[in-house]
């Protein structure tokens, strides 16, 4: 059992615990999962994780990071995250992350849209950002569901297995939009 912050229809914001880290370890190892974050290259180990959720634990007034959890089964399904939470220009990043096995689901439009009401309604936050790699167009389509519009490109700035030097873009969400 684990606290659920926000609860959606197929999808709560809970807050993670130790157990999660062994799947979050499998996730992020995985090569599919990992092709659209900042370091897609890496390789994590198990205490990896461990010091992560630690610095999740210390850094928690600066970094809100949920566990997205289904409803129908209370089964974790990745994690999304509140990032560089600036309380004075009020506004914070937003990252997120599904496990392979739960694409295509909404469970990310879902989760993105319970983050948004943290970020205006508990944090009384003005803006919410995210950055995307211009080929990841699952993410880019969560992102316009949710309202976010595009605001910036860096051209050809992020190496991605595959694809080879990619635009990064960024999106923006405002409260009143």
């Amino acid at each position: 059992m684990r606290p659920l912050i926000l609860k959606g229809t197929l999808v709560s914001l809970a807050v993670p615990i130790r157990e999660d880290l062994k799947k979050a370890w499998l996730w992020y190892n995985d090569r599919q999962v990992r092709l659209f974050l900042t370091n897609p290259d890496g390789i994590l180990f198990l205490e990896d994780e461990a010091e992560w959720y630690e610095r999740l634990r210390r850094e928690k007034e600066r970094n809100r990071v949920f566990a997205i959890i289904e409803n129908a089964t209370s089964s974790l399904v990745g994690f999304l995250g509140l990032h560089k939470i600036n309380h004075l220009d009020g506004n914070a990043e937003l990252g997120y992350t599904i496990a392979r096995e739960h694409w295509g689901r909404g469970y990310a439009t879902e989760a993105v849209r319970l983050a948004l009401i943290y970020a205006f309604e508990w944090l009384n936050l003005r803006k919410v950002y995210a950055r995307v790699y211009e080929p990841n167009v699952a993410s880019i389509r969560v992102l316009k569901k949710n309202g976010f519009e595009p605001v910036g490109r860096l051209r050809k700035h992020h190496y991605v297995p595959g694809y080879g030097f990619v635009d990064e873009l960024i999106f923006e969400r405002f409260r009143e939009e």
